[in-house]
Formats: structure tokens, C-alpha cells, sequence
């Protein structure tokens, strides 16, 4: 399940840990067997104590606590800020244009706030209760962009222009975002359908049926929200380096 290829990008950025010399104790389980253990739990979405023992990825809790111990040292984040560099650096079209996700439940429960380029690539994932209103997470998603180094020359830091649909039509908020120096063109309520926006809404509503893809990202059954991010990022990761790999 891990190639030697995402194995490569993954293996330099995990936490050493150094064994005891007196009392070492059980030799820890690689962490390539490990890796392999969470992405069979996030695209399978099995619980951690069925995982299969004869597939030899280690029990549940080891997979659950490298998992935690990985997302807390920024493992997740930095992958999709070192695949995002290295996508600027193929000059793919369409990366100047951003949007957040336009997808609103009206259940109780977790959501997933998402804002992505042009491409579809994630550049920003929140999670938040399920009662947050979309519009709220808009600054946050742009502040949490990260700056990408590209092609020679001056790097990008904010995008040019932002899409999104009706749920994010407030005045206050398209002030916020020009003083940003981002253009926003978010749909007005009230007018009729036929804005145009929908050749950019598309994107977002692709890379949320990507994310969704990943069975464990469906239902949250993680009581702990740092769990269910570090599953959300790491699922941006792979989306990520899918498109890294059909540039190349």
C-alpha cells in the first residue's frame, strides 16, 4: 500500500525516536509497517481492534498512537506543503484560482471545511462541529494557506481571485478578503441562477468526492478531533501526490 516512491517523500520528515540503552524494551514495529497499518483504516474504514493481524501492520493502538504522534509533530502538513512546492514547480495551469467548498450539511456532527486551486489540489482543510456555518471558516481557510514556493522569481502568496457559491454572499466578509488583496467573486443571494461560478464550483465539489472517497472520512468515529484531522490532512496529502505523479 505504500510505494516506494510516497515511502521516500514520507520517511525523512517522521520523529526519531531513540531507544533506551538500559531496558529497551520490545523492538518498535518499522514505521513503513506502520504507515501501511493507517492507510488500510482509512480506506477501508475498519475499526482499529479488527485491524487484520496476519496483513503484520502491528495491532490497532500501535497504528493509532504512531498516528497521533506523527500528526502532532506536523508530519501531515508538511507533506502537503512540500507536494504543493513541488506541483507550483511543474507550472500547472489554472493555480492562481481558489475556492472554498461550497458543500453545507444540515445534520449534527462534524464538517469539513475545504478550500482548494484551480486544479482541485487542497491547499486548506478545517475541521469544525457540524452547526458552524460555512461562511465562518472563509478567513481562516485563506489565512491558512501556505505560501508556495514555485518557479524562479517572486513567490506567490495570497491567490488572485476567490470563488465561491451564495453561502458565503456577506459584505464584511468581501472587505476582509480584499484587504487580503484577493478579488472575491462569491455569488449574490437573491439573483437568479446562471452566475458563471459554476465552472469553478465543480473543482471543489470534485476533491470533496476525492476526500470522500476515503471510507474513514465519511463517518467520524474519533471522540478526539486531533485523530480525525491528522486522518482529513493525511487524505489531503494523497490527494496531493496523486496529482504530483500525473504531472510527472
Amino acid at each position: 500500500m505504500v510505494s516506494d516512491e510516497l515511502w521516500e517523500r514520507i520517511e525523512p520528515l517522521l520523529p526519531r525516536k531513540e531507544r533506551r540503552f538500559r531496558y529497551p524494551g520490545r523492538k518498535p514495529l518499522p514505521d513503513q509497517q506502520v504507515l501501511c497499518g493507517i492507510l488500510y483504516v482509512l480506506h477501508t474504514d475498519i475499526q482499529w481492534e479488527y485491524l487484520p493481524k496476519e496483513l503484520r501492520f502491528g495491532s490497532g493502538m500501535t497504528c493509532w498512537r504512531r498516528l497521533r504522534d506523527w500528526n502532532e509533530a506536523g508530519v501531515w502538513q508538511r507533506l502537503v506543503k512540500m507536494c504543493g512546492r513541488l506541483l507550483a514547480r511543474q507550472g500547472a495551469k489554472r493555480g492562481s484560482h481558489t475556492g472554498p467548498s461550497p458543500v453545507d450539511r444540515g445534520r449534527a456532527g462534524s464538517k469539513h471545511h475545504l478550500i482548494t486551486d484551480g486544479r482541485g489540489t487542497p491547499l486548506a482543510v478545517i475541521l469544525t462541529g457540524g452547526s458552524r456555518n460555512d461562511v465562518t471558516q472563509l478567513l481562516p481557510l485563506l489565512d491558512a494557506v501556505p505560501q508556495v514556493r514555485g518557479r524562479v522569481g517572486r513567490p506567490r502568496r495570497r491567490a488572485v481571485t476567490l470563488y465561491a457559491d451564495r453561502g458565503y454572499d456577506h459584505d464584511c466578509y468581501r472587505k476582509q478578503v480584499r484587504a487580503r488583496g484577493v478579488v472575491p467573486a462569491i455569488a449574490r443571494r437573491g439573483t437568479e441562477h446562471g452566475s458563471g461560478l459554476g465552472v469553478y464550483r465543480w473543482v471543489v465539489e470534485r476533491t470533496f468526492a476525492w476526500l470522500h472517497g476515503f471510507r474513514r472520512l465519511r463517518v467520524r468515529w474519533e471522540r478526539r478531533a486531533d485523530i480525525h484531522q491528522a486522518f482529513l490532512t493525511l487524505a489531503c496529502y494523497l490527494i496531493t501526490h496523486r496529482q504530483l505523479k500525473s504531472f510527472c
